[in-house]
């Protein structure tokens, strides 16, 4: 009988389709597996309302435990809502060597609200002399930045509380 642990590793083969780099696991979406014999049914979280790549994790999910020989089900949870606090120490490392930087505290993206600078790290060569371009990157959940020393542009997962 397979248990949580194994059917977490076998998610670890699920990719978040917008960041292919990073394991969902490690994003933090998956909220709760629960098996009963072959029935195994996963609970899972949006990092954004709307996020168009939810679809398409539970399309992978079920197809990846259907291989495995499992009777998988895939719901949806929005309470509480999903934060940046669940990304792993692993899928930050993920985030940032796939080319986006990883999200800063909560303060620093609240004082952004307020027109003061956001500190993000260059993914390219590590200068905090960056400036945000836009509030929205190449999807909802990040914001694009440029480097003032290396003028290389790059994106920032924003922070969710």
């Amino acid at each position: 009988m397979a248990t949580k642990a194994d059917i977490l590793k076998y998610l670890e083969e699920v990719k978040d389709p917008e960041i292919p780099a990073i394991a969902i696991e490690d994003l933090g979406v998956i909220r709760d597996v629960q098996i009963n014999d072959k029935k195994v049914h996963v609970q899972i979280s949006p990092t954004y309302s709307g996020c168009p790549a939810m679809d398409m994790m539970e399309v992978e999910i079920k197809a990846t435990l259907q291989e495995k020989g499992f009777e998988p089900t895939v719901e949806l949870v929005l309470y509480p809502a999903w934060t940046t606090d669940w990304i792993t120490e692993k899928g930050r490392a993920a985030l940032e060597k796939y080319g986006v930087a990883a999200p800063l505290g909560e303060s620093a993206d609240k004082r952004a609200l307020l027109g003061e600078a956001q500190l993000v790290k260059c993914i390219n060569c590590g200068s905090k002399n960056t400036q945000m371009v836009s509030q929205f990157g190449s999807t909802a959940c990040k914001a694009l930045f440029k480097c003032n020393d290396c003028y290389e542009p790059f994106d920032y997962f924003k922070c969710l509380k």
